[in-house]
């Protein structure tokens, strides 16, 4: 047996070989026969006795003879002896031990033959009578067969004979086997295959319908790698998604390990790791199986001008976004600035992909999904005093006329940082982890409705408005100072910045153009999507307004 261990991958690799002779060629005369019909009981039992005491190196190939009632064991060397007769009488007969449980004779007769007509040449051209040896656990052995073998006139000497006897693989190949028990011996798939057992008991024991499946294989990117990012991370591991990618330019500073769960002090040294890039480390030290990268990109805003010194940077950048957000299946945004979530909310609604996005404020949060861009599927495009279709929810740009510009501009360092309430970003993750696993738990997935007052009574929500995890909201406004939530719901705003048919072909026509004429101008998105008239008709309104009232005056 050829033996192989690796003991990196828990893999070991064995090779049986049961060698021996491909020549003589022999054939079994007759069907087996019982040693039942050969002896009677009392040669039977003799035989049995007789083996038990027999020396244990002769055991495997002897000869016994029949003598009335009884049977004689004789070993090989006492039967063959030199210069005598080979014995060929009707009461002799060779006899080997029998690994075999079926009607033929086991492999070791061929290496038992092969010496015999070695040894004894005189046996070339005869019938030999063998015994098959099958003893039962009790040493009894009533299981022997009887073989009546023909042997040829032309067998080759053993040095002139092939060799055969090595086992094939499971491809049928002439190879070793590979015995794969990283399975019950590996750690890491040990823990992956433990992280999801309260998954499974969700499943057995409350919610049979439960698809354990489609979490594992959806991949997730998360733009945002910060508190909100390590938190949303966390509760798609204890979901069971398994692909999981992070996008961040930032690095990691001393203030940051206690609120970005990911992160630990070792990653502030030396000027910080990038978060990106720690925060897939720290998801692999919780979690070994787990795939997961960290992308470091600056995303380009609108109203942050590009010049001619960043604008390869910034196409790199805008490249390498578009590549990740096509590679999968749902986009978080938990991104620290309103002009940063522009981007990426253009390109999923482009793309087509699951867009959660979730904002923070001092007590305050903002969690919600995005309709799907240029939707045009069953149930998407029809709006009624009960629901709205997935396909038509409202982004997070499709409540303000106005276009994002540079929220970062004259205001100081302190300003610029994100100050809310540590509990914040905690519920806000787990409330976004929560409506994507209830949307790909929804029979409709991402087209499934959001309805209208879901705050009044949620049992009054029909079934067929709700998954197997409940109704699904749009949008989820969490005030923490009074402990209270809201759910809106709003559809599409037809003149959006983000999301809207203008927007979405103007891209797709002029494409990193379009995008860098954006980030050029806080102003252009108005004029692209009609808001500036918008605004100047609400102006006039107001003018008029005020005219009618000084006349009336």
């Amino acid at each position: 047996m050829f033996y192989l261990q690796d003991l990196k991958k828990f893999h070991y690799y064995y090779w049986f070989a049961f060698p021996a002779p491909n020549q003589p060629t022999v054939y079994i005369k007759e069907k087996s026969a019982s040693i039942t019909s050969l002896l009677n009981n009392k040669q039977i039992e003799s035989f049995a006795q007789s083996y038990k005491t027999f020396d244990k190196e002769q055991k495997c190939f002897f000869a016994i003879t029949k003598q009335e009632d009884t049977v004689v064991i004789k070993t090989l060397s006492s039967s063959l002896e030199v210069n005598k007769p080979v014995p060929n009488d009707s009461n002799t007969y060779f006899v080997f031990n029998d690994p075999s449980n079926g009607s033929n004779p086991g492999w070791p007769l061929r290496l038992f033959l092969a010496a015999l007509l070695d040894h004894c040449p005189a046996l070339v051209g005869t019938d030999i009578k063998v015994i098959g040896l099958r003893c039962n656990p009790t040493g009894g052995v009533e299981n022997s067969k009887v073989f009546s073998v023909a042997v040829p006139k032309d067998v080759k000497s053993v040095e002139a004979a092939g060799w055969v006897g090595w086992e094939r693989n499971d491809k049928g190949n002439f190879g070793p086997k590979l015995a794969n028990m990283s399975a019950s011996l590996d750690p890491v798939i040990l823990a992956d295959a433990s992280s999801d057992l309260n998954i499974k008991l969700m499943k057995w024991r409350l919610v049979p319908d439960l698809d354990v499946d489609v979490m594992k294989t959806t991949k997730c990117l998360l733009l945002g790698a910060g508190t909100l990012g390590c938190h949303v991370a966390r509760d798609l591991l204890a979901w069971g998604f398994r692909h999981i990618t992070f996008i961040d330019n930032g690095k990691v500073s001393y203030s940051n390990p206690t609120r970005q769960v990911l992160f630990t002090h070792q990653d502030c040294l030396n000027g910080g790791r990038k978060k990106a890039e720690a925060a897939a480390d720290g998801l692999k030290n919780i979690l070994p199986s787990v795939v997961t990268k960290g992308l470091a990109a600056h995303i380009p805003m609108p109203g942050h001008p590009v010049g001619e010194s960043l604008k390869k940077e910034t196409i790199s950048n805008i490249q390498l976004i578009t590549e990740a957000i096509s590679d999968h299946d749902v986009i978080f945004l938990l991104l620290d600035t309103r002009e940063a979530r522009w981007l990426p909310t253009l390109i999923a609604a482009h793309l087509g992909k699951i867009v959660i996005n979730a904002a923070l404020g001092f007590d305050s949060y903002l969690v919600m999904r995005h309709g799907i861009g240029g939707s045009t599927t069953e149930g998407s495009t029809s709006v009624n005093a009960t629901m709205i279709p997935g396909g038509s929810l409202g982004c997070y740009f499709c409540n303000d006329v106005t276009a994002p510009g540079n929220s970062l501009k004259d205001r100081t360092l302190d300003q610029q940082c994100t100050v809310t309430r540590p509990g914040v970003a905690a519920i806000a993750g787990a409330l976004a982890v929560e409506i994507l696993v209830g949307l790909l738990q929804h029979p409709l997935r991402v087209h499934a409705p959001a309805v209208y007052n879901m705050n009044s009574d949620i049992e009054d929500v029909p079934p067929e408005l709700q998954g197997i995890l409940g109704p699904i909201p749009h949008s989820i406004r969490g005030f923490l100072h009074s402990y209270q939530n809201v759910v809106p719901t709003c559809a599409k705003f037809p003149q959006c910045i983000a999301c809207s048919d203008i927007v979405i072909n103007k891209y797709k026509e002029e494409g990193i153009e379009f995008l860098l004429k954006v980030f050029n101008s806080g102003n252009y998105l108005e004029e692209v999507t009609g808001l500036h008239e918008l605004h100047l008709a609400a102006e006039m309104t107001d003018v008029l307004t005020f005219s009618d009232e000084d006349d009336e005056e």
